[in-house]
């Protein structure tokens, strides 16, 4: 007796499709360094569960042609941790938060630089040192500068970026004449739905801070949680947004729902919407560094080796009030993927970004109309 299964459609060698079309438009002008279009940016979020091997292959391509095999470990040092004045709905620390996190005032800078010793002991090339509140006041920042140079003193080729909330004048200055190399501060979500996550600021005042450090030469560090309720508009919205900042590295964060908050009953996300969120980073960041921050254990789960052909570095060990998997286990995904972590002396950046720098030909001191 015939069966009477069908057998699935195989489509003809070489059928285009929309999708195909899609990813190597993508692909393409991430190689050329082009920003995709909002167009673009949303059908790739639109695409469905079956299409999602192929999102994270083309992505691949554009992370593998700036960053090899490599991932860069990134450690994250507590200073200060709970009782913060702000009310980003998302933070255990936030103003209100009954969360039963560890709350403490200033480590010492000793205590600081043995936690930084052990991170760079085991592969970290970037020591993140944070600490809540609204932003520091001078003592604060004459703290932190210090550990700042201790760190140095004992490894001067380790990255350490500093996030310590709003900066006032001279703050950035002071602290990039200690030797911190970055300044750390997230835009978080779009800026239509900034109202809906805090009140206490405002989304223009993250813009300003990362411009301020901007200007005194801290490289800027700015990415996004995700998670909190937005829309494709709105992971799209801050994804542009970040892209007009420039910077030099973009965490990307997945909503930790902690009880206690009032973000803490949701849990929006799965494993193939991360991926594509972080696709769609690769493709708009595709020489930066896409990091692959807060949540990623308890949102991608199983599927976090295939991130790591998306993001070209990682937050190794715990967070800021939550923990996350051990570092030997982290070490191991890596290795088990087929990448190897990134050197202190490597750099992570590629090095001709000259093509960038457009020497002016217009305006002042020529014949030709001003780019106005």
């Amino acid at each position: 007796m015939e069966s009477m299964t069908s057998t699935p459609a195989i489509p003809a060698p070489g059928a285009h499709t929309e999708l195909d079309a899609l990813l190597s438009a993508l692909v393409g002008g991430a190689l050329e360094r082009r920003t995709p279009t909002r167009e673009q940016a949303l059908a790739l979020l639109a695409t469905g569960d079956d299409a999602l091997l192929d999102v994270v292959a083309a992505a691949g391509r554009v992370r593998r042609a700036f960053f090899g095999r490599r991932v860069k470990l990134n450690y994250l040092v507590n200073m200060k941790s709970g009782l913060c004045p702000e009310d980003c709905f998302y933070c255990s620390q936030r103003l209100g938060s009954q969360a039963e996190i560890l709350k403490y005032s200033w480590i010492a800078p000793e205590q600081a630089c043995a936690l930084a010793a052990k991170a760079v002991g085991a592969g970290a090339k970037r020591v993140c040192l944070v600490a809540s509140g609204r932003g520091p006041s001078d003592r604060d920042v004459t703290r932190v500068a210090e550990t700042v140079a201790a760190i140095k003193d004992g490894t001067p080729d380790v990255e350490v970026c500093v996030c310590l909330g709003l900066l006032q004048d001279g703050q950035a200055a002071r602290l990039a004449a200690a030797g911190a190399d970055a300044y750390s501060h997230n835009l978080n979500t779009a800026e239509e739905k900034y109202a809906d996550i805090c009140t206490t600021h405002t989304f223009a005042d993250r813009v300003d801070t990362l411009h301020t450090a901007t200007a005194a030469g801290l490289s800027p560090c700015s990415g996004a949680i995700f998670g909190m309720g937005e829309s494709d508009e709105d992971v799209v919205s801050v994804a542009y947004a970040l892209r007009e900042l420039d910077p030099d590295s973009v965490p990307v964060n997945f909503l930790i729902p902690f009880e206690g908050t009032p973000l803490g009953d949701r849990w929006d996300l799965t494993p193939a919407r991360c991926l594509r969120i972080l696709a769609l980073f690769r493709f708009l960041f595709p020489d930066v560094e896409v990091r692959l921050a807060g949540g990623r254990e308890i949102h991608l789960r199983t599927l976090q080796p295939l991130a790591l052909h998306l993001a070209n570095a990682v937050f190794l060990g715990d967070y800021l009030t939550s923990e996350g998997a051990p570092g030997a286990a982290d070490l191991a995904m890596i290795t088990d993927a087929g990448f190897t972590v990134e050197g202190r002396a490597e750099t992570t950046l590629p090095p001709a970004r000259a093509e960038q720098v457009a020497l002016r030909r217009r305006g002042a001191g020529t014949d030709l109309p001003a780019n106005t």
